[in-house]
């Protein structure tokens, strides 16, 4: 008989060999109405995660599983948020390497979850808020905002002017992942700082519809503009 330790072992290894497979949404979805409290450990564990296709899958599949368990038991699923909201503050001992980004595509998932916590992961690129103050960290929150703002803009219309600070960032990361989140909101006030991204052809990776995407910043500008603006 496997030990605690043993069955986790094989379990976290099944589910990396589900999100290294071509369908590992379909595989996932089926795997998570069984199983979904089980699985959510192993796959945050996989957000720290070298591997950009592993961590990325993994963020797509933590909102998989908090949607479906927030559907039947939402308590269960503010304690997951809540823990990633921890693993972010400076007491924890932590990090909190993909908790931004996994924050915003359970958001992104769920509503419910989106209406009680979207002002705290927008917080942390605020000035006046709980900032980070971490670059790497700051580029996980500009992603997790935009993947918010795909699917629910209206939730997180104050965001723009907090997201476009970054578009004057050194960090070409900041630049574009601002340009790409603003794609997704409202951009007109920013106009002009966008125009003046359009020559940067400096190309970065963005995750987009489950897929890890290269594009220059400038690209990412003129789509905001065209989009918002």
């Amino acid at each position: 008989m496997k030990t605690p330790r043993e069955t986790t072992r094989t379990l976290k290894a099944g589910l990396r060999q589900v999100l290294q497979s071509d369908d590992w949404d379909d595989r996932l979805l089926e795997w998570s109405y069984s199983q979904s409290r089980r699985l959510i450990n192993p796959l945050l564990s996989f957000l720290l995660s070298p591997d950009e296709t592993l961590k990325w899958r993994s963020v797509s599949a933590v909102g998989l599983v908090m949607s479906v368990t927030a559907s039947t038991d939402m308590e269960a699923a503010r304690v997951i948020m809540r823990r990633l909201i921890w693993s972010l503050n400076d007491e924890s001992g932590g990090i909190g390497w993909g908790s931004p980004e996994a924050m915003g595509e359970i958001m992104a998932c769920h509503r419910g979850l989106a209406e009680e916590y979207h002002r705290i992961l927008v917080s942390y690129i605020r000035r006046d808020g709980n900032l980070l103050e971490n670059e790497l960290l700051e580029r996980g929150v500009l992603w997790g905002i935009g993947r918010l703002a795909q699917v629910r803009a209206g939730l997180i219309g104050y965001a723009p002017p907090h997201v476009a600070l970054y578009l004057e960032s050194h960090d070409p990361l900041h630049r574009g992942l601002a340009a790409w989140s603003l794609g997704f909101l409202d951009a007109s006030p920013f106009r002009h700082q966008l125009e003046r991204l359009l020559d940067q052809g400096v190309e970065i990776r963005v995750y987009e519809n489950r897929s890890i995407r290269s594009f220059s910043i400038g690209e990412l500008a003129a789509r905001a503009i065209r989009n918002r603006g």
